[in-house]
């Protein structure tokens, strides 16, 4: 089974990535998981969490906190060069980064790949696979929607975390959920576990 690379970056909203992350382990799908060095400091300032850096330790860590035992899962350090998904021949189903931030962004579209999921993105655009990133900053600079446009251009699908009213969300969950199956949706990964949206009712 091919593997989903999931990176999750130092931009705001780490509850896309956490929620990615159940989802896609919930529907026993195989995942390939990085966080880059600004997540982990995110992560302690937005949810107060402490996300162990050690590959199996953190493995162990997610399984427990988001209550999941099925699925694949391996995670990398962002340093971690040598990994199997930093090279083409490793195959994958796709890539999703998500939240992006725009530094992450920026060395992506200018092809410097300075952590893994730098790396990952690079291979995944060579190797014409699909990378969708999305991006979590507001307003956008100049630079910003010329960086977009430079990596969509090169062929990545740039989904940003919109939410959506017409759904009549009750809570912050119902929107995060919203946000992360359309993201799939872009992927072409079906996730269990949401009810989806299906029309207005009557």
């Amino acid at each position: 089974m091919k593997s989903i690379v999931l990176a999750i970056t130092g931009a705001s909203a780490i509850q896309l990535g956490e929620r990615s992350l159940q989802l896609l382990l919930k529907s026993n799908k195989k995942v390939d998981l990085i966080l880059s060095r600004g997540a982990y400091e995110v992560a302690k300032s937005e949810r107060n969490i402490n996300i162990p850096i050690d590959p199996s330790s953190q493995s162990h860590y997610w399984r427990e906190r988001l209550e999941v035992k099925s699925g694949e899962l391996n995670c990398y350090r962002w340093n971690d060069h040598s990994a199997s998904i930093a090279s083409g021949s490793h195959k994958t189903k796709g890539m999703v980064i998500v939240p992006c931030s725009m530094g992450t962004l920026g060395r992506i579209a200018s092809g410097f790949s300075l952590d893994l999921i730098e790396r990952c993105a690079d291979v995944h655009l060579k190797e014409n696979r699909p990378l969708i990133i999305s991006p979590r900053e507001s307003p956008f600079n100049l630079i910003h929607i010329e960086n977009i446009s430079r990596i969509a251009k090169a062929g990545a699908l740039i989904v940003p975390p919109i939410p959506a009213w017409y759904t009549n969300p009750k809570s912050i969950d119902d929107i995060i959920d919203f946000i992360v199956v359309r993201l799939f949706d872009s992927l072409g990964e079906h996730l269990d576990g949401i009810e989806r949206w299906s029309g207005p009712k009557r």
